[in-house]
């Protein structure tokens, strides 16, 4: 919250003194915009040419990057903007120092943490699966089964719950990993997003549970399996058609080939 904050006073000062990094920089804390930064505040009111201190990387071309610093900044601003990134830089040491800190912690508890990030989702930030062994443990047999622990619910999984619903919302859209994303389509045509969103987290935590028990790697079978058709929900053609069409669904007939 407070690196949010310093950012937002940052970006006012750039803003207030006419220079628009935000204009051709999707990130202005980035490597090229930084360099760029400290370049006006170091040589204030001076005009340079801004190629040396981009990234060769970048897709912005130059002309318009120079043209977005054409402007000057206060003292006034310049001494707010130099506190701002001071600050910003002692948080990320700070996060750095910490995260550290809770890898060597965790460093007994890597088999399993393994075993975690071979859940799709999990493999993209290794803080993530040290998470869910913080909230939920390592030991299994206090869950009777895969859905239920206790009749209570802790109030510490409300700092988990946007974890898995950003997972989730990752997974729906890949095409890699199906047994989610024909799960939540089934699901949203019934009961719409957020329904199917939090099955998907439901999912993956039955995941979890199962690859902490058994103490095997994540597969997607037991999500795969064939269900059995639901003799109460056959429809005639005539039913089938009208559930089409009350679904926005515009039935035409097929055209065949000009011969």
């Amino acid at each position: 919250m407070y690196k949010r904050q310093e950012k937002n006073r940052a970006h006012n000062c750039l803003t207030v003194s006419n220079l628009k990094l935000d204009d051709v920089f999707s990130d202005i804390f980035g490597k090229s915009s930084r360099s760029i930064t400290e370049q006006i505040l170091q040589h204030p009111g001076e005009v340079f040419d801004v190629a040396p201190f981009v990234d060769s990387r970048c897709k912005t071309p130059i002309e318009e990057i120079q043209a977005a610093v054409d402007g000057a900044i206060s003292h006034e601003q310049a001494v707010k903007l130099r506190q701002c990134l001071k600050h910003i830089d002692e948080l990320e040491m700070h996060k750095a120092e910490i995260e550290r800190e809770i890898f060597r912690l965790s460093q007994k508890y890597e088999s399993v943490l393994d075993l975690i990030r071979t859940i799709p989702g999990f493999d993209k930030n290794p803080l993530t699966a040290i998470q869910v062994l913080s909230e939920i443990g390592a030991d299994m047999s206090v869950f009777p089964t895969a859905k239920i622990k206790s009749t209570r619910i802790s109030r510490a999984g409300s700092y988990f719950k946007p974890v898995l619903v950003q997972i989730a919302n990752a997974l729906i859209k890949s095409k890699k990993h199906p047994e989610f994303t024909t799960r939540y389509r089934r699901i949203k045509a019934r009961r719409g997003h957020k329904k199917a969103i939090i099955a998907i987290c439901r999912m993956i935590l039955t995941a979890i549970w199962h690859i902490l028990t058994d103490l095997k790697p994540y597969t997607p079978e037991g999500f795969l399996e064939s269900r059995p058709v639901n003799k109460e929900k056959v429809l005639t053609i005539s039913q089938a058609l009208n559930l089409i069409k009350q679904r926005g669904y515009i039935i035409k007939d097929d055209v065949g080939p000009v011969t």
